[in-house]
């Protein structure tokens, strides 16, 4: 697993009492996001959103795809429904805002189409349910966040989805909280080293500033920077290509991966005697399809791992109850994982 060095304190009890709305208030964006269906990601979106205090803060919410319906589309278990409360903005889709449940006022109709309609956003004048389905790739979620931005809101939360956590990714949002529990894995063991082994790849460290300026440039592509700083581009498009070549990079300080890192790169790097101890940088966690075991290797070898943009994790929450019905123990549950991550854990329905 890679080793991070966290700047935060572990819980003193596995479920600690509640603190994070505080830590949510000092962002400007929060996504929520699911490591599996029924993780109880919805839960923890309910529970920011009837806890922030919009006295201080103007907020806006809004969700990746569809989100907030009674029956989930796809394993047909029953579904949260989000209530909003008076005073906060939104962005949904044509169908799903005529399907309120609320009174509100109509701000904006945006070009971004969905599967529903046209991303609405409104302003809820009064408290009442609404279905969530907002813009559905990050170029959409940006320009909606940029257009509700003009209405002076402080902070925009986003409701991911399903694996997708591109769409969380640090492009997007400045903070994330992160929902894991038994839909993801029964084995509790299992449980806490899969979903410590993603928090690890959140927290991975930023490289350095002359090299984020150089490279954040590059979309796609792999490149590397020799020991005078003079950017090269390699002959592989991607690291999924079977033709790596490493010749002439005796001089690589830095590799520099632009689409998705996976196992076979990180085993080619390896094998390659120049280049045992250059550092590997990604766009962001959202770019890892790699084992822990070809990342502990590659480390051990001596080569390092950074990224060009991090989000601020500033949860994990739990839902111990798996869609099946098998039910983890909480209170060991949040006590391992706290202790195998260093952050607090929280099972909010619990708490």
């Amino acid at each position: 697993m890679v080793m991070v060095n966290f700047h935060h304190h572990p819980a003193e009890d596995g479920c600690a009492i509640v603190t994070f709305i505080d830590e949510i208030l000092k962002c400007d964006s929060l996504s929520i996001v699911g490591l599996q269906k029924n993780t109880g990601k919805t839960e923890c979106l309910k529970y920011v959103l009837a806890r922030l205090p919009l006295e201080q803060k103007k907020v806006a919410v809004t969700s990746i795809g569809i989100d907030g319906e009674t029956t989930d589309q796809v394993t047909r278990t029953q579904k949260p429904e989000i209530v909003l409360r008076e005073g906060m903005y939104f962005g949904t889709s044509e169908a799903h805002y005529r399907q309120r449940r609320l009174v509100s006022e109509l701000i904006d109709v945006s070009d971004e189409s969905t599967s529903l309609g046209r991303v609405v956003t409104a302003l809820a004048l009064t408290q009442g349910k609404i279905l969530l389905s907002g813009p559905s790739s990050t170029q959409g979620l940006r320009r909606w966040m940029r257009d509700t931005r003009r209405h002076d809101i402080d902070l925009v939360i986003i409701d991911g989805a399903l694996s997708r956590l591109s769409l969380a990714s640090p492009a997007v949002s400045q903070s994330m909280i992160l929902a894991t529990g038994a839909a993801y894995s029964i084995n509790m063991t299992q449980l806490v080293q899969r979903t410590a082994f993603v928090v690890d790849l959140i927290n991975i460290g930023l490289t350095r500033e002359s090299n984020i300026a150089l490279l954040s440039p590059l979309e796609s592509g792999m490149w590397w920077i020799d020991s005078d700083g003079l950017l090269h581009e390699m002959q592989a498009v991607t690291s999924l290509s079977q033709q790596v070549e490493f010749n002439g990079m005796e001089q690589c300080a830095t590799i520099y991966v632009a689409g998705a890192l996976v196992d076979s790169f990180l085993e080619r790097l390896r094998k390659n005697k120049h280049l045992r101890n250059v550092e590997l940088v990604v766009r962001d966690f959202t770019k890892f399809f790699v084992s822990p075991q070809q990342l502990r290797l590659f480390e051990k070898m001596g080569g390092t791992i950074k990224v060009l943009q991090r989000s601020k994790l500033i949860a994990v929450t739990v839902n111990p109850t798996s869609p099946a019905g098998y039910v983890l123990d909480s209170e060991v549950l949040c006590d391992k994982l706290s202790q195998a991550i260093n952050l607090p854990v929280y099972d909010l329905l619990k708490n």
